[in-house]
């Protein structure tokens, strides 16, 4: 009973900052992420049945909210999606991989060994004999911090092998803003990095605290069909061969050359550091790859407003996960992606429900459910490419990305620790709610770079995550922390992320009432949130000020 008063003052407070929002209910919420994450819908892989489903039920969802369709112009007229074209790339037949050391050779297993991901760089087949591999640190080059780890060598034929994270990670000082990511410590970048140098690959090296999670995950996210936006040039993105390697076999592998692992780690987080050979050790590869260019889709709805309709307050999450994929130890295959992402799909439904219930806001509400942001967030990179409302004039996004289904916490987050004016906005109103906010956890797990609002705050526009608490008014940090610990370790990225009937709800229905007063707030405003004068993304909105006088 005490939980409950505890959410209903929650809700009070809430509602005082926003007396015309309806209700948000926990029972509509676990209905919502109970179908989208069933098997019925097969894990929501893009290009399979999964998305026909998925963007069917969206579809549905959003026209009984009394929402309009948002998405590509026909004719004159909006439809519910936008098109998103999308290389697909999958490995066909086996992936046959020797490793050399010395005078012996012994064969490697694909998802055990190594996750080789199927090549994205326009090769049908990577087939190589005898690659040396090179250690380069942490594979950064980073004029304005002075850094490089590469000092002039030649990659052309070579395999590089990489560190997770940044050089800060494993001492938390340095050039890289200590514990917390930045962008150069993303696999993103080392994947991109080593491909402008025209390496024949690059192995990044997994450790777990590095890179925030397990072998699993990334065995899951990197053996399974690829996908990245369509290129003119690939080969400037991706190198042939892309993969991840387990730590102790990349270690074993340093030791037969004569090289310590351990040492060569610490020696690259200095700037110091020099690019290593791996001498007597090298690696054979032959696999196929089956490439096609598909169409998946991003779904889009329009509240629109009744004084200022090309203003736009968006929500954004995105819909897919990781479909049908190699069966975990219970012989489960369909990574159902409850959590990941039908919570914030659960979310966004019910704030559409709430917009479409409340009279006509001054400026438009668009919802944004995207596509392919478990293959590099790949819709929300196409839609901000390809904006269907202009970016400079796109007041703000609030993004919901995995998001609690339990009880309610005493705080909240947000990815990473980027400041900004629509940050203040959602603390004063959760500090209202007497919800606190609390700094990003994990700030060297980079989840700043890891979600769909980023490439919109790259290009300026003032953009969060939004992100459930861990203080836990049932349990305290200790409860939040654990259950966090736990997801990550056996549900996040594997089959085991599934809906579960005693999830509450009543956390996110707390929460939701507030994102709902700060899009509110903005919708019926003159505002334009602004980051801080020192961050990184200023520059990029300033250029477009004139879309907003």
């Amino acid at each position: 009973m005490k939980n409950t008063t505890l959410v209903l003052l929650g809700l009070a407070a809430v509602s005082a900052h926003a007396a015309d929002a309806p209700g948000f209910d926990p029972k509509r919420l676990s209905q919502d992420v109970k179908v989208l994450s069933s098997d019925a819908f097969e894990g929501r892989g893009p290009n399979t049945a999964g998305e026909t489903k998925t963007v069917n039920y969206l579809v549905e969802q959003f026209k009984a909210a009394g929402l309009a369709p948002g998405g590509d112009l026909s004719a004159g007229k909006r439809s519910w999606t936008q098109d998103v074209p999308l290389g697909r790339f999958e490995i066909k037949g086996p992936v046959k991989l020797t490793l050399t050391e010395g005078k012996a050779s012994r064969e490697l297993k694909q998802g055990d060994d190594l996750a080789v991901r199927a090549s994205m760089s326009g090769a049908k087949l990577v087939d190589f004999k005898n690659a040396p591999l090179v250690f380069v640190g942490y594979g950064v080059t980073a004029p304005e911090r002075k850094w490089d780890d590469f000092k002039g060598i030649d990659l052309k034929g070579k395999l590089a092998v990489v560190l997770i994270n940044d050089p800060d990670f494993e001492t938390g000082k340095g050039d890289f803003g200590g514990k917390a990511m930045t962008f150069y410590g993303r696999w993103t970048y080392k994947y991109e990095e080593m491909a402008r140098r025209g390496a024949l690959g690059t192995i990044i090296v997994h450790e777990t605290a590095p890179a925030s999670y397990g072998w699993p995950t990334v065995k899951n996210s990197n053996t399974n069909v690829m996908y990245d936006i369509v290129r003119k040039e690939p080969r400037k993105a991706h190198a042939p061969m892309e993969a991840w390697i387990q730590r102790d076999l990349a270690a074993g592998m340093f030791t037969s050359a004569g090289l310590d692992f351990e040492a060569l780690k610490k020696q690259a987080q200095a700037r110091t550091f020099k690019p290593v050979e791996l001498k007597g050790v090298t690696l054979s590869a032959n696999y196929a790859v089956d490439a096609q260019v598909i169409k998946s889709k991003n779904v889009v709805a329009i509240r629109e407003g009744s004084k200022f309709p090309k203003q736009v307050v968006m929500y954004s999450g995105h819909w897919d996960h990781l479909g049908v994929g190699q069966p975990d130890a219970k012989g489960d295959k369909i990574y159902n992606g409850a959590v990941d992402n039908a919570t914030g799909l659960a979310a966004m439904l019910e704030l559409a429900r709430a917009y479409g219930k409340a009279p006509a806001p001054q400026r438009s509400v668009v919802f944004l459910a995207v596509t392919a942001e478990e293959k590099g967030l790949l819709g929300s990179e196409y839609y901000a490419s390809n904006p269907l409302y202009p970016l400079g004039s796109t007041v703000g996004l609030i993004n919901v990305d995995a998001l609690s289904p339990r009880g309610p916490a005493r705080d909240f987050n947000i990815s990473g620790s980027a400041k900004l004016g629509l940050l203040d906005q959602l603390v004063a109103k959760f500090k209202a709610a007497n919800v606190a906010y609390s700094p990003d956890p994990k700030p060297e797990a980079g989840y700043f770079f890891r979600s769909d609002h980023f490439p919109f705050a790259k290009r300026g526009v003032p953009a969060i995550s939004f992100g459930s608490g861990s203080d836990w008014i049932d349990g305290g940090v200790k409860a939040g922390k654990a259950s966090e610990e736990e997801y990550t370790e056996k549900a996040y990225h594997q089959p085991a992320d599934e809906f579960d009937p005693a999830w509450t709800f009543t956390g996110m229905a707390r929460d939701l009432g507030i994102l709902y007063a700060v899009g509110s707030d903005l919708a019926n405003s003159t505002m334009w949130p602004n980051w801080s004068v020192d961050s990184e993304f200023r520059a990029a909105r300033d250029k477009s000020g004139a879309e907003r006088k």
